[in-house]
């Protein structure tokens, strides 16, 4: 059975607001964000079930759970977006513009609505606050996490049984998630299948209630179908459950012609030099061997495919040591190698030098997210903002 997001068969939805659950008690707060794509309904209606059926039982609940439709108008519209996609213009300088400016975007609107929401929410919070943003895929996929890579997200995406995408943040730009992880705050996003699959639905619903148990809102032996929901999701993935990074994004401009090949679906293993897609007329091969990911199967979108590599779990661990010890600390010792400021923030390495420091040595330290400013290459990670006492004292911490 297919989930039908043509304009007007969602629902004309008016609240941007899902629902609210308030528990027995303080404790964590989560908030569950879906269709910041307006044509990805699936997690709205997930959410929707779900809250019907948590209002029953919020004597079991300690904490508070929230569900927020990201593209209000989008989704009513059953687009991706009406003027550009709204989860790539979360940056500090466009938030920082919006009240500045006299006409705002459709988007600009969106996200200035979330955001004075998100707000709001934080300044009563007093327990722990995660952030979990549905999506799904234009094309056929597996379940997957996506998240930014830091240790307190690792941590977190590692309890669930599926597979979890890390480096995002270093191919795009202005998702509401990076913006959210520089806050400092736990952050994953979850990609539930096909857009118009009804099984997506299925995955929200049991990824809702394991995350409730994760993070500590509801305990298991109150939700004695716990289980069914972890072996669901589990048996969903097959043997894909490991940790991947992205390699490889091969980006379309706006006037670009771009179609992929059919029958490509989420990480099927490809070989390098294989034929992939048509770009402008020219055959596009892949430049790696390893998996595809998200190859692009809709008019609307800027992002034609990934590819994806393992990341083997020595690699993980010993990534996880380095940066518990802070080692980024010794590479100011090199030549050409500063803090940008004091905070220890952003790392400024001069290009020279950067020649010399491969991309896979940044990434162990954290340091995924790259911009060339001159003959000095900035890197930032999320390990410094991360909010560790927040977290700390929890069972999955």
């Amino acid at each position: 059975m297919d989930i039908p997001c043509e304009k007007g068969k969602t629902s004309n939805l008016k609240n941007r607001l899902i629902g609210h659950i308030q528990g027995y008690a303080q404790g964590p707060i989560v908030l569950f964000f879906a269709a910041i794509h307006g044509n990805e309904p699936a997690g709205v209606i997930a959410l929707q079930k779900i809250f019907i059926e948590l209002e029953h039982r919020k004597a079991e609940i300690k904490g508070d759970i929230y569900g927020i439709i990201g593209n209000l108008n989008a989704l009513n519209a059953g687009q991706r977006f009406i003027d550009e996609d709204l989860n790539r213009i979360w940056t500090k300088n466009r938030i920082d513009q919006l009240d500045k400016k006299a006409n705002l975007l459709d988007e600009e609107t969106e996200m200035q609505n979330v955001w004075n929401l998100i707000q709001d929410i934080l300044q009563n919070a007093n327990g722990p606050v995660y952030f979990i943003d549905f999506h799904t895929t234009s094309s056929k996929t597996s379940p997957f996490i996506t998240i930014n890579d830091s240790l307190n997200n690792r941590k977190f995406a590692l309890q669930y049984p599926v597979p979890i995408i890390l480096g995002i943040e270093e191919y795009l730009d202005g998702t509401m998630l990076n913006y959210i992880n520089q806050k400092g705050y736990v952050a994953i996003g979850f990609e539930g299948g096909q857009n118009q699959e009804e099984k997506s639905i299925a995955h929200f619903e049991a990824f809702i209630y394991l995350t409730l148990n994760f993070a500590g809102l509801i305990k298991k032996l109150s939700f004695p179908f716990f289980d069914q929901y972890y072996d669901f999701l589990d048996n969903s993935t097959g043997s894909l459950r490991k940790v991947f990074e992205i390699v490889y994004l091969h980006k379309i401009n706006v006037w670009d012609r771009f179609m992929m090949y059919g029958g490509f679906e989420s990480f099927q293993v490809i070989r390098q030099g294989m034929d992939l897609a048509i770009h402008n007329d020219q055959i596009v091969k892949a430049p790696y061997a390893g998996r595809i990911f998200m190859p692009l199967y809709q008019s609307q979108g800027n992002d034609g495919f990934f590819i994806i590599q393992k990341i083997p779990f020595f690699a993980l661990n010993l990534s996880s040591f380095l940066r518990k010890l802070k080692v980024d600390n010794l590479l100011t010792l090199l030549p050409g190698v500063r803090w940008e400021v004091r905070d220890k923030m952003i790392l400024k390495v001069n290009s020279r030098t950067a020649r010399f420091l491969t991309k896979p040595f940044f990434h162990l330290l954290g340091y995924r997210v790259r911009l060339q400013e001159g003959d000095y290459l900035k890197l930032s990670n999320r390990e410094r903002v991360a909010k560790k006492k927040m977290y700390r004292k929890e069972k999955w911490y």
